[in-house]
């Protein structure tokens, strides 16, 4: 427990996995099935990751630098030859999220202004168009009805005519794409902050990586707040990708001629974080903004 006490990794390991813990729990994940996760993790980890002088670790390499058995490093080392493990499938992938980008960024689909045009369903640049460009072999009316249900296309009574509301997918109340974020977006953190934590000494510029934090916050100012950090987090958003969504290859069009060009997966993270309010206020002074 002192242990626990003194060491910095320990105490930050130990903050991010109590909510994990929560979200396990919550979903029937006991600590077996966790457990054997992160042996997984750990042996491809010290695989991919840890190479040295050779290309890639033995499995008594690894099992010396994970504390697992070699048995049980090459145990994980073939389940893992199993699973598709090079690259895990983006949310960004994803189908709709495809169909919107596509709708934001492709002038075939714009207004005179430059914005989302409003569609027709089928027809010369319809939604139907859309989706067959964006969506693969995807029933438009399949991807019609799910950003219907999540509020980011809505249809004119009258003309039929569909209007993109919201310039970005977000699933709502679907917990296997919610899951998939929550996935994504961690692992992307977590990147981010073992980046800077080396990036020194490999001569490595560090990533852009702040928060913003207040402690003493009284409770009137929070339903204004949370509004004023959606809107505001969404603006920014948006400027961003219109910077940087031209520049993808799926939606400029420009692929790669003969063989396959480098691509980086690169992108911006927001996220709102609030907790339960304190029984005792805090001590004065209480702004802080992280930087690594």
């Amino acid at each position: 427990m002192k242990e626990f006490r003194t060491n910095p990794l320990h105490q930050a390991l130990f903050r991010i996995l109590r909510p994990l813990a929560r979200l396990l729990l919550r979903n029937g994940i006991p600590f077996g099935e966790f457990a054997e996760l992160v042996k997984r993790a750990y042996v491809e980890a010290a695989l991919e990751d840890f190479p040295g002088d050779r290309r890639k670790p033995t499995d008594s390499g690894a099992a010396v630098m994970t504390g697992l058995t070699r048995k049980e490093v090459k145990r994980q080392r073939k389940i893992l030859a199993g699973q598709h493990t090079g690259k895990f499938e983006v949310l960004h992938t994803n189908r709709a999220s495809r169909v919107v980008s596509g709708w934001v960024h492709d002038s075939t689909f714009q207004n005179s202004e430059g914005q989302p045009a409003t569609l027709v369903f089928d027809g010369s640049r319809s939604f139907c168009e859309l989706v067959r460009k964006y969506s693969g072999d995807m029933p438009p009316r399949s991807v019609l009805d799910e950003l219907l249900r999540v509020g980011v296309v809505s249809v004119d009574s009258d003309t039929g005519r569909l209007t993109l509301r919201q310039k970005a997918y977000v699933p709502a109340g679907d917990n296997q794409e919610m899951l998939q974020i929550f996935g994504e977006d961690v692992s992307d953190l977590i990147a981010t902050v073992d980046h800077n934590l080396v990036c020194g000494e490999g001569g490595q510029q560090p990533f852009f990586q702040r928060t913003l934090t207040y402690n003493n916050i009284p409770p009137e100012v929070m339903e204004v707040w949370r509004t004023c950090a959606a809107e505001q987090s969404q603006k920014m958003l948006e400027q961003l990708d219109s910077w940087l969504g031209p520049k993808d290859r799926d939606v400029s069009g420009k692929q790669a001629v003969g063989s396959p060009q480098e691509s980086f997966r690169t992108g911006v993270s927001v996220f709102y974080f609030e907790e339960p309010p304190f029984t005792e206020a805090p001590r004065p002074g209480s702004k802080r903004e992280k930087t690594q």
